[in-house]
């Protein structure tokens, strides 16, 4: 009865974490797809429909359309390959039809009016349809075949539905940020609020990495959500953090990112304002002396990369980098630290 009771291994945790962020991490392909995509491409904020124009149901799951994927014969394949078959230049079949028509350069046979039956007969001999046939056929067939061979390696068609990248990358690295979070934490109630957190966490850093944005949607969610479930956290006993200074941590790190964003709006966005709110809380949780670990930390990434990029010559002191994903990353450190010193 006492092995009942007993809380878990170590391993038996981390396990259990990886395997959770493995399923999470699964559903995170067709939500970054969606997300992916600049304000003045979207007037919503986010894709509707795939690559090939179908409608995209649901946010969760795999970036992978049901109706590219189910083979629709002749038809499906002409509606999913035809921007990539008929270019803007290409005349449409009816009129591969016509283009033989041009044997009527032999009108001037009629210089001979005298002999009707010799009219007669050129004009029915280039109305033979042995030599304008094999021409019409000729330039016919280039276009049916490519209808049909075309879209299996240019457009998302029965062959390659997917349409969107991170089928084993998202679960992955999900996976071993869940199993990193719970080898630090151990058991304690907060850290089913970061196994919760983690998956947004990943799905946010990929975002700005494709596009260089934070969506709103995702952001200001993942900040309530944060300050909802330590709050919840913080009444369950055997907790190692403080809900006050979750809040008070998310606050003070919003402020001083918008002062940031206010003295050089190019450097610092709006968006990594408003994940500044998620952030502190989650940082805040475990002390200010963790709140300005896991800050310094992103600053720090932050600048590293940007100097290497400088160094390499594949960036200038002007360019734009995404800065989302190093408070995203100095977040989890600072919370692996604080975590395992708690």
């Amino acid at each position: 009865m006492t092995s009942l009771t007993a809380p878990p291994g170590t391993l038996t945790l981390v396990t259990v974490a990886a395997v959770w962020g493995v399923l999470a991490g699964a559903l995170l392909p067709r939500p970054a797809y969606r997300f992916s995509v600049r304000p003045e491409q979207a007037a919503d904020g986010w894709r509707g429909t795939c690559p090939a124009g179908h409608p995209l149901r649901g946010w969760l799951g795999r970036a992978r359309c049901g109706t590219c994927a189910t083979p629709a014969g002749p038809a499906h394949a002409e509606e999913c390959g035809r921007r990539a078959i008929l270019a803007p230049g290409t005349p449409p079949p009816t009129a591969g039809r016509l283009a033989p028509t041009p044997p009527t350069p032999s009108s001037p046979t009629p210089s001979t009016p005298s002999a009707p039956t010799s009219s007669t007969s050129s004009s029915l001999t280039p109305s033979t349809p042995s030599a304008p046939t094999s021409s019409t056929s000729s330039s016919l067939t280039p276009s049916t075949p490519s209808a049909s061979t075309q879209p299996t390696s240019s457009s998302p068609t029965p062959s390659t539905p997917s349409y969107g990248p991170g089928a084993l990358l998202l679960p992955t690295v999900t996976a071993l940020l869940c199993a990193a979070l719970a080898a630090a934490t151990g058991v304690r109630p907060e850290l089913a609020v970061w196994l919760l957190l983690a998956p947004v966490g990943v799905l946010l850093a990929v975002v700005d990495i494709r596009v260089q944005r934070l969506p709103d949607p995702l952001t200001l969610p993942l900040a309530a959500a944060a300050l909802a479930l330590l709050g919840a956290a913080a009444v369950l006993p055997e907790h190692a953090g403080r809900w006050t200074t979750a809040l008070l941590g998310s606050l003070a790190l919003a402020a001083g990112h918008l002062l940031l964003h206010l003295v050089n709006p190019g450097g610092l966005a709006f968006g990594d304002v408003k994940l500044a709110l998620g952030t502190g809380a989650v940082l805040g949780w475990y002390g200010w002396p963790t709140l300005m670990l896991g800050t310094f930390a992103a600053f720090l990434l932050g600048a590293l990369y940007g100097i290497t990029l400088t160094l390499l010559g594949r960036a200038t002191r002007h360019s734009t980098v995404p800065f989302g994903p190093f408070m995203l990353t100095g977040a989890f450190l600072g919370l692996l630290i604080g975590a395992y010193a708690a």
